[in-house]
């Protein structure tokens, strides 16, 4: 139950591509970008690990108003999908430590992202690629500067931040991307047999004691919709020797995204900064020794997103 909705989390086991199809359109009404596909439902259905493949389909299904769960396209309203995979390709499949789970896609339809279901999406695949498929790491990839997915993969689960990736995707458009802002993303590396240790360390205490390397101003622009307020990247510093530091990301990259998709280049500019300037900033701190270890939100009136970062000992 999730705010008062009710919904069915299941294992896709069909071994008809008639029930594929669903995977796809709700790829697409999410990424909205039909250069990228997922496979046709032919080749979904022979992936699956139930029948010749080694994917995982997992979906959502939206409770009816008759109190029942109608497993069809029109109540689908969630899936993760993704395949087992090596970590050393040397070693290939000889061992089953040297396996991985790749997390490709987690997607919620946007008329259902006011629920939290992302969460108990991750943690249903969580426990069926531990309990079915016997492996204990989960990796994946998202964009460091989006916060929801910041919040859920850092501060909720506990991920590791592996490595930093530049341009990963090149040019990657549609409603969550911009062609001319590089697809950087954070290569993430769950284990999931350590227990989520949460830092105690207060993002507002650290803000207050200079521990940001980021620095950004409110400033109303004209926007897609209209007049909006959005963050603007001022500056950033190095680490200075400190033990823990915060890098601040928007509020909502994927609406500045949107809300700058607009002729004025000076507001174009303004994700593109923050890409560029927060790169070199994770990049210098991944290099110098330090580990992402936790993610909140500091700062008043208006409290912005931090990561916090601090050096191994």
């Amino acid at each position: 139950m999730l705010r008062g909705r009710r919904f069915l989390l299941k294992v896709e086991d069909s071994a008809s591509a008639a029930d594929y199809p669903k995977f796809e359109g709700l790829r697409s009404a999410v990424w909205g970008f039909p250069e990228d596909t997922l496979a046709g439902p032919r080749n979904m259905a022979c992936e699956n690990f139930l029948h010749e493949g080694s994917s995982l389909f997992l979906a959502a299904y939206a409770e009816d108003p008759a109190g029942g769960f109608a497993e069809d396209a029109a109540h689908f309203v969630g899936f993760s999908y993704g395949f087992v995979g090596l970590k050393d390709k040397a070693t290939g499949y000889r061992s089953p430590e040297n396996l991985w789970f790749y997390s490709q896609y987690t997607a919620v339809h946007p008329d259902y992202r006011g629920y939290g279901l992302g969460i108990p999406i991750k943690e249903f695949q969580r426990d069926v690629v531990m309990e079915t498929l016997g492996i204990f790491n989960v990796v994946c990839t998202y964009d460091p500067l989006t916060a929801v997915n910041a919040y859920r993969n850092c501060h909720r689960f506990g991920m590791d931040v592996a490595e930093y990736r530049a341009s990963t995707y090149g040019e990657f458009g549609g409603l969550l991307n911009r062609t001319d802002v590089p697809t950087d993303r954070f290569f993430m590396n769950w284990d999931l047999r350590r227990a989520v240790r949460q830092a105690v360390l207060r993002p507002d205490d650290l803000l207050a004691s200079g521990a940001g390397l980021v620095e950004a101003g409110d400033k109303t622009i004209r926007g897609r919709s209209g007049p909006v307020e959005l963050e603007e990247i001022q500056s950033t510093k190095p680490d200075g020797g400190r033990e823990v530091v915060l890098v601040r990301i928007p509020r909502d990259f994927y609406a500045m995204l949107r809300e700058t998709d607009v002729e004025d280049p000076e507001v174009r500019r303004i994700p593109v900064e923050w890409r560029t300037r927060t790169r070199t900033v994770f990049q210098d701190l991944l290099a110098g020794g330090y580990r992402v270890v936790d993610f909140g939100l500091a700062g008043r009136p208006r409290p912005s997103p931090f990561y916090i970062l601090r050096r191994n000992r």
